[in-house]
């Protein structure tokens, strides 16, 4: 049986189309499936996000849906349709509410739970009576409209049990206080990745990483998808990125089984409320690729509750340049003003082949290798970034009195004109240049030797430069436009 969706409600960003009712209460043995089939179009200009309404009734072991929608050719320049999918239960669909049960965007056209199983980017659970929502996010809408087709199957008989959920644990053995490398940023099967977490897990050990954090479009369906895949050399962190319309933050290592909405934009004011929720949940804010040219992606919320930034997001671009050069004007501001800075990280977001799992990768000095100490380290701005395991760095300055200062330090010196040695040691990097940059600028550049190995010294003061930090870049391919990154650390402040 099909039906035509009729809009019933409407708000500034999601409107209610016509509920889908199935009869009463199934009762008795080989109860047949039952289906409905939703046909509508969204006009340009539709909310956010829309909301289909299905009465489930008791008895129902599963539910079952799927979608097509036209993707009507268009003019060049003009966006085509996208519409995206997922549901929430008989508890929902309040923001930051509970009845969240899974999202996979545009990555399937179908997808079920039930109480033992779901579909990856799903939570398993009961299918408990009552009026659940299926929610469409039309992403990009053509001119002519998108015009849908849900299909919604109930499925009935004994509910099953739901297993306990196994999470990874907080700590792995590591080397006691270290540098430690990982990659916060990736995607499974459980968003809109190809690989398993266990394609993931083996190719962050071949990469030489010691953390990964678990980041899945708006869903944290793969918390508990990593059991057997740690170990004493892996930690594995859980995460979701948060994937709004004004760009996407990484809600780094949350408590397992937390989930961070995104159905909000810059100019809803909510963003504060979210990334509060994501620091009380253990975790740190990280807006990914900032500059990043897909609809939806440049972010648009500010810095001011970041506490990091990807700039750099798998292999280099000229939006990484930018966004390198966004966040070193942000060291000024918080030079300029006394205000915390904000530490940068990097990371691959590596979805699939060829995507490389740890191009690039932070470097992260903690006291252990536990989710407590790499946070710490990454919110110090105790990291540098690397293109990978073979780039090892070592970063300080040095002066008055003995005093020494690393990567994300402050150095204290007797006053603004006191001589300070700026050391930085390299290796893993053969035919690239080491450029030290301040908040007047690059300074100070040197060609490494031809092993890729070396030791560049270089004196400045306070007043001369506020901050140093340093680059490793490889040669130029596009004259006149710097090249691109090998290596990355975030800055020493020298005071006087």
């Amino acid at each position: 049986m099909a039906r035509r969706g009729l809009l019933v409600g409407t708000a500034a960003t999601a409107l209610t189309l016509g509920t889908v009712s199935f009869a009463d209460a199934a009762t008795g043995d080989d109860v047949p499936d039952r289906t409905r089939t939703v046909r509508g179009t969204l006009p340009t200009g539709s909310p956010d996000y829309v909301y289909l309404p299905v009465e489930v009734p008791h008895g129902v072991r599963e539910i079952a849906v799927s979608y097509t929608y036209e993707k009507t050719p268009v003019p060049a320049g003009t966006q085509g349709n996208a519409l995206d999918i997922g549901i929430f239960d008989e508890r929902g669909t309040d923001m930051g509410g509970h009845g969240f049960r899974g999202w996979s965007g545009g990555a399937r056209s179908s997808f079920f739970i039930r109480a033992d199983e779901a579909t990856p980017g799903y939570i398993a659970g009961p299918v408990r009576a009552g009026t659940w929502n299926i929610a469409l996010g039309p992403y990009t809408v053509a001119p002519e409209g998108l015009s849908y087709e849900v299909t919604i199957t109930l499925r009935f008989g004994p509910a099953g049990s739901t297993p306990k959920p196994v999470y990874p644990p907080k700590r792995a053995k590591g080397r006691g206080r270290a540098w430690y490398r990982g990659d916060c940023h990736l995607h499974s099967v459980h968003s809109d990745g190809k690989r398993t977490p266990a394609d993931i897990a083996a190719a962050a050990r071949a990469a030489g990483l010691d953390f990964i954090n678990s980041s899945e479009h708006n869903t944290y369906s793969a918390h508990s998808a990593w059991d057997g895949l740690w170990g004493d050399d892996l930690l594995v962190l859980t995460g979701e990125e948060v994937t709004t319309r004004n760009g996407h933050v990484i809600a780094l290592a949350v408590d397992p089984g937390t989930w961070v909405d995104w159905r909000y934009r810059a100019r809803d004011n909510r963003f504060g409320h979210y990334a509060k929720a994501v620091r009380r949940a253990g975790g740190l804010v990280v807006p990914a690729h900032p500059h990043a040219t897909c609809i939806g992606c440049h972010w648009k919320f500010g810095f001011g509750e970041a506490d990091a930034v990807e700039v750099w997001n798998g292999a280099y671009t000229p939006d990484d340049e930018v966004a390198l050069a966004e966040w070193d004007n942000s060291l000024v501001a918080a030079v300029r003003t006394s205000k915390p800075w904000v530490p940068a990280m990097g990371n691959s977001d590596a979805h699939r082949e060829p995507d490389k799992v740890g191009l690039p990768q932070t470097v992260v000095l903690a006291d252990e290798l536990s989710r407590e100490a790499i946070t710490a380290g990454i919110r110090a701005g105790h990291s540098y970034i690397a293109e990978s395991s073979a780039v090892t760095l070592s970063f300080g300055a040095s002066g008055g009195r003995g005093r020494h200062a690393g990567i994300g330090e402050r150095l204290r010196v007797d006053g603004d004109d006191t001589p300070v040695t700026v050391r930085l040691e390299v290796a893993g990097a053969p035919g690239c240049t080491a450029h030290f940059v301040t908040d007047q600028g690059t300074l100070f550049t040197a060609t490494l030797p031809e092993s890729g190995a070396g030791v560049v010294e270089w004196r400045t003061t306070p007043v001369y430069a506020a901050y140093v930090r340093a680059e490793v870049r490889h040669p130029a391919t596009v004259p006149g436009l710097p090249g691109a990154l090998a290596a990355l650390t975030n800055p020493v402040f020298l005071e006087g």
